[in-house]
């Protein structure tokens, strides 16, 4: 599996990202496991959110979005 497996899981901010070139962490539930990617989005979420990663910048880098609310990755996300 590659880094751009990652793309279209949800996952969760452990370190606040702060938006635009100031990255923070998330944690992803992918391979059987947990795993941390340095997280960018172009706004400020903060720790605990549930974010979707929707693409991968290799190295262990994603961008990601605040998780759609009322919508499921099973509906095409």
């Amino acid at each position: 599996m590659s880094d751009e497996d990652v793309t279209g899981r949800s996952g969760t901010v452990t370190t606040r990202i702060r938006g635009g070139d100031l990255p923070g962490e998330v944690q992803v539930a992918i391979r059987g496991g947990t795993e941390t990617f340095i997280a960018y989005a172009e706004q400020e979420i903060e720790r605990r959110e549930t974010v979707l990663v929707y693409r991968s910048r290799g190295a262990r880098a994603v961008d990601v979005i605040p998780f759609p609310e009322g919508r499921l990755l099973a509906d095409g996300l």
